[in-house]
């Protein structure tokens, strides 16, 4: 594993390349951190985006969709299917004095490469344990497994991290010297996906296990 992605013209940025970053240790910690993306591509001449859940392994990240949907058929052909992912993670609003200066803090991974359809039981079943396990650590071993009938209708697409980008804004608000005496607040809302408490099925009798995310502690 390198530990840095080489830029390329496509993740090169043409303004502020200071919140530019190709650490591959930071990309996967945002990959990690974010249970969906957004998958774009070309089909039949027309733009598509397809939000969609995604899990990385190693050096892939791994999006989940239906055999039916039209990137995983165009993804089957022995040329996959060129893609660009994108995962954004928002962690603030930034209220500066000025309109122009009010902007968000956040962490925006982009990766453009080629998909390809994932094929074989067994990997499937892999990449739709790791998915489980980034629900809630454990999740894969406390449910039943998908039948040959289940894996069949399921389609999973292989997208490498070859070409890999980080862009971040982190820190305060900017302003213009002129606006520092304006009667205006001025400051950072810090953002968080936080879970809430789990909702079981009315007709599940078995205890919340403790550890999904937002369950209670265990006395």
């Amino acid at each position: 594993m390198t530990d840095t992605y080489q830029p390329t013209e496509r993740t090169t940025a043409s303004r502020e390349r200071q919140r530019m970053s190709y650490d591959s240790a930071a990309v996967h910690a945002v990959l990690d951190e974010a249970y969906h993306c957004h998958l774009s591509f070309v089909v039949d001449g027309q733009p598509r985006v397809l939000p969609t859940l995604q899990v990385r392994i190693g050096e892939t990240v791994f999006v989940h969709g239906s055999t039916g949907s039209r990137p995983l058929l165009a993804a089957s052909g022995p040329a996959g299917l060129p893609v660009c992912l994108a995962v954004t993670l928002l962690d603030g609003l930034v209220f500066a004095r000025s309109q122009f200066h009010h902007s968000a803090n956040y962490r925006s991974v982009v990766v453009h490469g080629t998909a390809r359809l994932v094929e074989g039981d067994d990997t499937k079943r892999e990449v739709l344990a790791a998915l489980l396990d980034k629900f809630a650590p454990g999740r894969s071993t406390d449910t039943r497994p998908p039948t040959r009938k289940e894996l069949a209708e399921t389609a999973l697409l292989a997208v490498p991290l070859a070409e890999a980008s980080l862009r971040s804004r982190t820190g305060g608000v900017v302003e213009e010297p002129e606006d520092l005496t304006l009667p205006h607040w001025a400051g950072v809302v810090p953002l968080r996906l936080t879970p809430g408490a789990p909702q079981p099925e009315p007709d599940v009798a078995t205890p919340t296990p403790a550890y999904l995310p937002g369950a209670p502690a265990r006395r």
